[in-house]
């Protein structure tokens, strides 16, 4: 392990099929306020809201509802949540849906009470400053989407929609979800298409941390035996969307990816995460979708910086045969394979496909982060790497 860390993770996971059932011990630890936050409206469809519901009034809890956060949760709707927690002085926060759910929740509880002379945005999510003593309001969630591993990170992604910016951050554990609940079967009724989103989201976590580094590292094992569980997982879970232990898999390997183990002692690269970001502030695009678009045409771009770990990622992930091949072409068949597998799970894997056009093509590059891990991108090489997804 080459660089010193500090590992710390919070959460309280509860996993399975009877899960909910530790909703309403988790509620006697906090006050009787509690502002219930969710997406469109599925929750109420499939009846996990009515569930939910149940369950705060048998705890006597006065309930505020702050619904309709939609993918690539905008500030604006982060800062009426916020308002609602501050007016209302909620003791917990309970988000019920997917990653954008939680994201926003996270957003909320950082702005409600906050009194600084930047704006909350700019401060935290454009000046990545600290919280500084910052009252948290603390946060629980019920998982219905699989992806973003949110329900056990501090990390928030909110987008700036009037200004075209979309920037995550990872905050300290005090914004670590207090606990979540997982039960796999809450994640039966999403779309196809959102299942195999959530599925590259969560493999493209584990490639920003895997491609970065040159020692033997204990962490890029562990990495390797996640992937490889979602690769299987997810082989069976597109043929049957049902299968219990497929999908329980892929929850489980989302919500590690980003638990912080397979960030230890790592550099770490996320420029395809900075990248989506921005195509999705300018596209709206389901975020896992906007990965898949971006990744191969960016490892591509970047595999001769780093090619001893694009071989091992070929031979030990995808079975690469590297008998009479350069390390290149090893390297590239195990991206090949990859964007075969990607094809084969009827993932994206254009940027026309998500509703870019060339003419967007230099204001999204012109405004990435920029980070990297074996190669700095610049802008402008952003701009070829945008071309080469665009179809």
């Amino acid at each position: 392990m080459k660089f010193d860390f500090t590992f710390e993770n919070p959460t309280k996971i509860y996993f399975g099929k009877n899960s909910l059932d530790n909703l309403e011990t988790e509620l006697n630890n906090y006050g009787k306020r509690i502002l219930l936050a969710y997406g469109g409206g599925s929750i109420k469809k499939n009846g996990i809201y009515d569930k939910v519901i149940a369950i705060l009034k048998k705890c006597n809890k006065e309930v505020f509802e702050c619904s309709n956060i939609l993918p690539n949760p905008a500030l604006s709707k982060m800062l009426e949540g916020a308002k609602m927690i501050k007016d209302n002085n909620i003791d917990l926060i309970l988000a019920v849906g997917g990653g954008s759910v939680i994201d926003c929740v996270k957003g909320m509880s950082v702005a409600a009470y906050y009194e600084g002379e930047d704006e909350v945005f700019k401060r935290y999510w454009i000046d990545f400053k600290p919280l500084d003593g910052q009252k948290i309001v603390p946060i629980g969630t019920v998982l219905t989407m699989v992806g973003t591993g949110s329900e056990m990170d501090g990390g928030s992604v909110i987008s700036d929609t009037e200004n075209k910016i979309k920037s995550g951050r990872v905050f300290p554990t005090p914004l670590y979800p207090r606990f979540s609940i997982l039960n796999p079967e809450y994640t039966f009724t999403i779309s196809k298409y959102q299942m195999v989103s959530g599925i590259f989201d969560c493999m493209s976590h584990l490639m920003e941390q895997y491609f970065s580094g040159d020692d033997d590292n204990t962490t890029d094992y562990v990495i390797e035996g996640i992937y490889k569980s979602v690769i299987n997982s997810a082989k069976i879970a597109v043929k049957n969307p049902l299968d219990y232990e497929a999908r329980s898999n892929i929850m489980w390997c989302a919500t590690l990816a980003l638990c912080g183990i397979p960030g230890c002692s790592k550099e770490q690269d996320w420029e395809v995460h900075n990248i989506e970001h921005q195509l999705s502030a300018y596209t709206n695009c389901a975020h896992g979708m906007g990965l898949c678009a971006i990744s191969m045409p960016y490892y591509r771009y970047i595999y001769k910086y780093g090619l001893d770990k694009f071989v091992r990622f070929a031979k030990v992930i995808w079975g690469v045969d590297d008998t009479g091949k350069s390390k290149e072409q090893v390297a590239l068949e195990g991206i090949d394979c990859m964007e075969k597998f990607a094809k084969e799970c009827e993932m994206v894997t254009t940027l026309k496909e998500l509703g870019a056009t060339k003419e967007m093509l230099p204001d999204i590059a012109k405004s990435c982060f920029l980070g990297g891990g074996y190669k700095k991108v610049t802008h402008e090489e952003i701009l070829e790497i945008l071309k080469q997804c665009y179809e």
